[in-house]
């Protein structure tokens, strides 16, 4: 008799004990804005007429998607600019923390991106005759000094796809510390391989920079001149600061400084297969190949739960968001240009570069910002 008491009552005491835990929860406030929190998110595009501005609602876009995008956004720490074009259109656009629509951010791996538009460039324009001209041709200075004869072989479009053989910096102390001091052209004698070139990818910092020299070696000029003669200045953009290494040529992995609305307009180009305003400044036929992926599972730790299957092509990365595939010119801190072909719609993340921070605690934040345009991308009608 007992035990089938205290049974009951402990029965009883534990169904209280579960209707008072569903009470308080019930109590709490919700993790996700209300529609009165969205409906008070601005968006709307700053005043400064070098862009064509539109609403999500005239672009055929729901605007508390994007309004949750936002809301956000302002909730992050490292972020400075946050915008949205589609079908032409700056249909949103806000600043965080330290951004501004006139402040030019220092970009970090987003400057892949502008390299890898150079090479198709110099292309165009027959400064380079094919992506499979060898990597040695444009250091005659250095043959003598190349032990391994593998580097000998090295081509362009290898060094596109991240194919070369150099490693990544972050493998150990010595290269994490050569990447804050800076590369020399040299650098590629004193970097043994660590693949056959061709063969997997390894991300390589070194690799891109020797991208950008030898189109500056192509083409006879510094790598900013003939990016302002070539790409800049057909866009109407201004270049900020861009840092060198310690024989002069431009960083070519990152530390281009641009504005937020100039970023944007770098991704329009690419997302209307290289023209811009009527003008073709980059090949349809290298956009193509520059979007591809030539290698999966390209990124080896985790993001988030809508930042999946991640490709690489010509330094863009690939991703796909739920049932959505986007290419992403990615940096370091979380800097993004996302270009989603299927919407027509670019969108475009600065935040802070944190240079020299790595770790934990800097990834988090730096997925963060990755996965707010992820998940809101996911969240986009398929």
């Amino acid at each position: 008799m007992c035990r089938h008491l205290c049974f009951f009552n402990w029965r009883l005491y534990s169904l209280l004990i579960t209707a008072i835990v569903l009470l308080v929860i019930s109590a709490l406030p919700s993790s996700g804005p209300s529609i009165d929190d969205l409906l008070a998110v601005d968006y709307t595009p700053m005043p400064v007429n070098d862009w064509g501005v539109s609403t999500p609602e005239a672009q055929g876009l729901d605007p508390l998607l994007v309004a949750e995008m936002y809301y956000r956004a302002a909730q992050l720490e490292t972020i400075y600019s946050l915008l949205v074009i589609k079908d032409g259109y700056l249909i949103a656009e806000d600043y965080f923390n330290e951004g501004s629509v006139y402040h030019k951010d220092r970009l970090q791996s987003v400057t892949k991106s502008f390299t890898s538009a150079l090479v198709g460039i110099a292309l165009d324009h027959d400064y380079l005759t094919s992506v499979d001209q060898k990597m040695m041709d444009f250091f005659p200075d250095l043959a003598d000094q190349i032990t391994d004869p593998r580097k000998e072989q090295i081509t362009i479009r290898q060094m596109l796809q991240m194919r070369a053989g150099y490693p990544w910096e972050e493998s150990t102390a010595q290269l994490f510390e050569l990447l804050y001091t800076g590369f020399r052209p040299s650098t590629l004698v004193d970097i043994p391989l660590v693949r056959d070139p061709g063969s997997d990818m390894e991300y390589s910092n070194l690799t891109s920079h020797l991208l950008g020299i030898i189109v500056s070696r192509a083409t006879n000029t510094d790598l900013k001149s003939f990016a302002e003669e070539y790409l800049f200045s057909p866009l109407n953009v201004e270049v900020g600061q861009w840092i060198q290494d310690w024989e002069d040529y431009y960083n070519c992995h990152a530390d281009l400084h641009l504005a937020a609305r100039d970023i944007a307009k770098f991704g329009l180009l690419y997302l209307n297969d290289g023209e811009y305003e009527g003008n073709q400044i980059i090949s349809s036929q290298w956009i193509y190949d520059s979007l591809q992926t030539y290698s999966q599972n390209a990124w080896p730790y985790r993001v988030g739960r809508n930042f999946n299957d991640i490709g690489y092509g010509y330094q863009w990365w690939s991703v796909m968001a739920g049932d959505h595939h986007y290419n992403l010119a990615w940096g370091h801190g979380g800097q993004q240009i996302a270009l989603l072909d299927e919407f027509d719609m670019v969108i475009v993340v600065t935040a802070n570069p944190l240079v020299g921070q790595h770790g934990d605690s800097p990834w988090g934040l730096e997925k963060a910002n990755l996965n707010m345009v992820a998940d809101f991308i996911k969240s986009l009608p398929s």
